[in-house]
């Protein structure tokens, strides 16, 4: 751990009855000092700044020179212990009502003796290096977390492709170990990345009209299923109005109940009891969950630390423990956010009860096409893939093949424009940055070209999506933007939205 130590001055200090015209002459010999510490019997009792002094002397230096030093210096100097962290003791500056003035310290030991002086000025500026390169190191962090998540949302599809083919036992069950292991690290990847954006004050939520019903149908189609596979049973249940909706962030909330859900199941096997509850009250819905199991395997005493203490000492050596610690502690974020926390109790038997509650403006939900339906066209759609990662490139083709679309790759603008040209494909999925020509120009490449090639319905796979950057995009000729890493949901929406008017205007 850095410590003041290495931003300290280790000069030697003066006596308190050294004359001033002596300190003068110290700060007229040395330009970089500034200032010089006043110590007695090794333990320091004032310091002098050498601003502040060399005015003092301009104005007054024939009634000061013969003057001990001590009249004049700070009695009172900012004071701390040489083996602080620098970051700790620029968070103490921030809340001290010491005058402005001082704008050095003075470092000591653990004795209280004298060890050196530090300015302020080179202080802080440690320290907005420090500040600056811990900024520049997570999002270096954040940027590779980011492709790692492409890369295990890649092995997913891949899996999945495998999983529809007929395998031998042995092969099927190879493939269902490589799904389950992409599945689980992509889930602790995402929800350690959401907490330090909690901790950072970047954790987003995104509310929507939400039907509890649907909600509480997604929990259990998410987990009954992995409950089984570890010898235990999920039963969860609604208690609510059938149309009920609220205001809320449905994928925030499943990440609550996956942190709850995930710790019962950790525990032990047997009976999970869940639920969800939604009374209205004055335009409002109380929301309230449970998570309910019966695991005896821990004491009540240890499950509670490992709910409220969920990142304590001791539990991220272990990964198991530190994927559970990472997802409660980002539901503990969650519901601070919504304005709920969690609640826990030991039930009279065994295992432990987890409770949450929250309120939430009532919402409509919209009845319209069945969001399960992923169909896209009427007819087969034949696309271009455009992206310099063969990952995602595969990504994109098992998706194309799930909506019944074939599909061509190339790996960069420049082979975009050229496979454009031929004008066999019905639309093009364009990345963004990419070698030798960025999805952008090829974009206005293919605008360009004659014919049916020109006019080819383009979508932005991207991971830039704000506002502006979409303003880009469609400004250059792109017709919609699909965010990476791709939902299959919102790939259909926007496909069945641009193909779909193609096949009205045949039937025209």
């Amino acid at each position: 751990m850095e410590t003041l130590a290495r931003l300290i001055d280790r000069r030697n200090p003066v006596d308190p009855s050294t004359s001033c015209r002596t300190v003068l002459e110290i700060f007229a010999s040395e330009p970089a000092l500034a200032a010089l510490a006043v110590t007695q019997d090794g333990a320091p009792i004032g310091l002098v700044y050498r601003d502040v002094f060399v005015g003092q002397m301009l104005v007054a230096a024939e009634h000061l020179n013969a003057r001990p030093i001590s009249e004049v210096m700070d009695p009172e100097p900012r004071s701390v212990r040489v083996g602080m962290e620098p970051g700790l003791f620029v968070d103490t500056l921030a809340q001290s009502a010491t005058p402005v003035f001082r704008t050095a310290f003075v470092a000591t030991d653990e004795n209280g003796q004298y060890v050196g002086v530090g300015g302020l000025a080179s202080l802080l500026a440690s320290h907005r290096r420090k500040q600056r390169e811990a900024r520049e190191a997570m999002g270096l962090v954040e940027r590779m977390a980011h492709d790692i998540g492409l890369h295990l949302d890649g092995v997913q599809a891949f899996t999945d492709r495998l999983e529809q083919q007929r395998l031998a036992p042995d092969a099927a069950a190879c493939v269902r170990a490589i799904s389950d292991t992409s599945r689980d690290m992509s889930d602790i990847l995402g929800r350690a990345m959401d907490l330090h954006r909690a901790a950072t004050g970047g954790l987003s939520l995104s509310p929507e009209p939400t039907r509890l019903r649907d909600l509480a149908d997604a929990v259990e189609a998410r987990w009954a299923p992995r409950a089984a596979e570890s010898g235990s049973t999920l039963l969860f249940s609604y208690d609510g109005e059938p149309e009920a909706a609220a205001l809320v962030d449905p994928s925030r909330l499943l990440q609550v109940f996956d942190a709850l859900i995930d710790g019962a199941l950790a525990h032990g096997r047997g009976v999970i009891e869940a639920s969800l509850r939604a009374r209205l009250d004055d335009g409002r819905l109380r929301l309230e969950g449970d998570v309910r199991d019966n695991a005896a395997a821990v004491t009540a005493e240890e499950r509670l630390a490992r709910v409220f203490d969920p990142l304590g000492e001791g539990r991220m050596d272990d990964r198991a423990e530190m994927a559970l610690g990472v997802g409660m502690a980002l539901a503990h974020r969650v519901l601070r956010e919504m304005g709920g926390q969690v609640r826990a109790e030991p039930n009279r038997g065994a295992g432990l009860t987890l409770r949450f509650a929250l309120t939430a403006p009532a919402a409509q939900v919209e009845t319209g096409q069945d969001e399960e339906d992923l169909s896209v066209s009427a007819r087969p759609a034949h696309i271009l893939i455009v992206d310099d990662n063969a990952t995602n490139r595969m990504v994109a083709e098992a998706l194309c093949e799930m909506f019944d679309c074939t599909s061509e790759q190339v790996a960069d603008g420049v082979e975009a424009v050229e496979a454009a040209r031929t004008g066999r494909f019905d639309l093009i999925l364009m990345d963004i940055k990419m070698p030798r020509m960025d999805g952008v120009a090829a974009t206005r490449a293919i605008r360009e070209l004659p014919g049916p090639a020109g006019v080819a319905p383009i979508v932005a796979l991207t991971a830039n999506a704000g506002s502006e950057d979409v303003a880009v995009y469609l400004a250059a000729g792109m017709q919609d933007v699909v965010e990476k890493p791709i939902k299959p949901e919102r790939l259909a929406i926007v496909l069945s939205a641009l193909l779909g008017g193609e096949d009205e205007q045949e039937a025209a």
